[in-house]
């Protein structure tokens, strides 16, 4: 995806909050090239983008990008929204809420083979089984036609971390505040995810969207809207209390 799927939440955020939207290489109008192929790499060419400290808000690969940028660079990152994101998306023989490799390597070969058609495939995954599917899909459609289409050999890279990396090792050594977000209704990141990263991740915050699918921001944004403002607010004044510090499906 492009940095225009954040057009909506970046318009409602709490007052003194500067959103600064950061496309992934190859994504929107950030250039790639052979030597990103990797998510520390790609990590840190959002870094390079970024403001000298921010809290970080990354949608699904984008999740993992801002995971291995608090790896990086913590004094950098001031706080973690992760959405619908995962530390590890594939499945394993310990870490069975994840999608089935075939998905993931099945989307990889049409890539190569039908670019449009694949992409237009994976959009729809995105929201099925959301309350507003339809209307959430039109959304992202439109939102993705706004900028340039992604580079190909970026896709492919992108698919390659999602198939490979696994960051739940990494999740105990970052300390900045976290809020981890699901959908019930996601096909992609099971919302059982909530449960492993409230293990590895002490201290982190979860929240599941009801009736949200991949992507809550688009489907559900009032609701979506409502846990990320109460999380800032928290990493802003940290004694604003439970009821607000912990976000409630």
């Amino acid at each position: 995806m492009n940095s225009a799927v954040w057009d909506g939440p970046a318009g409602d955020l709490p007052p003194g909050i500067i959103p600064c939207p950061v496309d992934l290489p190859g994504h929107g109008n950030r250039p790639f090239s052979p030597r990103l192929g990797d998510l520390w790499s790609w990590a840190e060419a959002c870094l390079e983008a970024a403001p000298e400290r921010a809290t970080w808000l990354g949608w699904s690969l984008g999740a993992l990008v801002a995971l291995a940028a608090a790896v990086r660079a913590p004094k950098r990152v001031e706080g973690l929204i992760l959405m619908t994101g995962t530390p590890r998306f594939v499945r394993a023989a310990d870490w069975t809420p994840a999608m089935l490799p075939e998905t993931l390597e099945q989307f990889h070969a049409g890539l190569l083979a039908d670019p449009a058609e694949t992409l237009a495939r994976f959009l729809a995954l995105q929201v099925r089984g959301s309350d507003d599917a339809r209307e959430t899909l039109r959304s992202l459609r439109r939102r993705i036609a706004e900028r340039p289409q992604p580079n190909t050999d970026a896709l492919s890279v992108g698919l390659d971390i999602l198939r490979d990396e696994d960051m739940r090792g990494r999740l105990p050594d970052i300390h900045c505040p976290a809020l981890w977000i699901f959908g019930t209704h996601d096909a992609l990141v099971p919302s059982a995810v909530a449960e492993r990263v409230e293990i590895l991740m002490p201290g982190a915050r979860t929240a599941v969207v009801q009736g949200a699918a991949h992507a809550p921001h688009l489907s559900h944004p009032d609701r979506t809207g409502e846990i990320i403002r109460s999380f800032l607010t928290h990493i802003e004044d940290p004694d604003v209390g439970a009821s607000a510090a912990r976000p409630t499906p």
